[in-house]
């Protein structure tokens, strides 16, 4: 027997002042800008890369040239839709078996075009196995997802 669908999958979203162009380009080319420094498996990160095609990476790089990448880019349709991967396990390490990996679908949608909504799906969260409903509970806390994205609306608003 499965759990149902909302069981698995954590859903929030947020509006933006900001044109859907902007606010898709931010999310993804300047991650390193509103990402929680908390946040990363690996310490001293000074840049995160988004590989802005369908087979490119997320990825981590720490001072010393490091690299952690610990994401997919599974869908990518600029400016209004992205997937990738959550390729993280329950005790916050990379996870090398892709079958035990979730998704992230971010959505963007424009209310006007000097506003625009983001709606981020963390889904199929129970296939990290044993141990997932933890990592729903954190990815779904106040100071997951959501602090996520209310530091992304924060850093759209300081480079208006």
């Amino acid at each position: 027997m499965t759990a149902p669908t909302e069981a698995t999958t954590v859903r929030t979203s947020i509006v933006v002042d900001a044109p859907i162009e902007r606010t898709f380009a931010v999310f993804t080319e300047q991650m390193i800008t509103w990402w929680s420094p908390d946040h990363h498996l690996l310490g001293d990160v000074k840049e995160m890369v988004f590989e802005p095609r369908v087979g490119g990476n997320i990825y981590d790089r720490a001072a010393d040239g490091t690299e952690c990448r610990w994401a997919r880019v599974l869908a990518y349709d600029p400016p209004t839709r992205l997937v990738f991967s959550w390729d993280i396990n329950t005790r916050w390490e990379l996870e090398t078996d892709l079958d035990k990996t979730s998704e992230v679908e971010v959505r963007f949608d424009a209310e006007s075009p000097a506003r625009t909504r983001v709606e981020l799906e963390h889904r199929n969260i129970d296939r990290h196995g044993d141990g997932w409903e933890g990592m729903r509970a954190a990815v779904g806390a106040d100071d997951g997802w959501p602090a996520g994205l209310r530091s992304f609306a924060a850093r759209i608003q300081s480079a208006a």
